[in-house]
């Protein structure tokens, strides 16, 4: 066991020494659907050699398929993001503004950090088909930019009028004016 020399602890030296195994009585039989026999017969099987490492080819093929997965990620995120800056609606409000803020800020961060988000993957022998991936991550962050642009245009805040830009020009008379009643 451990002798009075010994400074560690009981529990690690039983640790380290386990007791032996003990077999199963055979007094008791296996449960329906198991066979001791089977397990045993399985332990003699020799295992099949590990998996082999993947040729450059494959590697460059490997990294390349997830390069695309990296580039076409912004696309993912579009359909939730048009759905969101619909139902935040047009009016100037703490949520719209916090939305307009974020359809700006991820992708003006992806677009500055486009060679890092490719770095990992890029190698000499694959140089040019990640350049083409490159230019479709800049695409779809250009894409989530329109998204951001559309909604600062349906809430108002683009100057897109004549009078928006010439301090002489009159402003556009409204065809409809809404009075509230009096309600008494």
């Amino acid at each position: 066991m451990t002798h009075p020399n010994d400074p560690s602890p009981r529990w690690i030296t039983d640790l380290n020494n386990p007791p032996p195994h003990k077999s199963k009585p055979a007094s008791i039989p296996d449960p329906p659907g198991y066979s001791s026999q089977a397990v045993s017969k399985k332990k003699d099987v020799s295992r099949p050699a590990g998996r082999q490492q993947p040729s450059p080819e494959e590697m460059d093929h490997l990294k390349l398929k997830k390069a695309w997965e990296v580039a076409l990620a912004p696309a993912k995120n579009l359909p939730m993001t048009l759905i969101m800056m619909y139902m935040s609606g047009n009016s100037l409000q703490i949520f719209s503004i916090m939305m307009v803020f974020m359809a700006f800020k991820n992708p003006i961060i992806g677009l500055l950090s486009t060679n890092q988000a490719f770095e990992r993957f890029e190698t000499d022998s694959n140089r040019a088909s990640i350049l083409q991936v490159k230019a479709a991550y800049v695409l779809m962050q250009v894409l989530a930019l329109a998204v951001g642009v559309w909604k600062i245009n349906s809430m108002g805040l683009l100057p897109t009028t004549r009078s928006d830009w010439l301090a002489w020009e009159v402003r556009r008379e409204p065809l409809e004016h809404a009075i509230p009643a009096l309600s008494l």
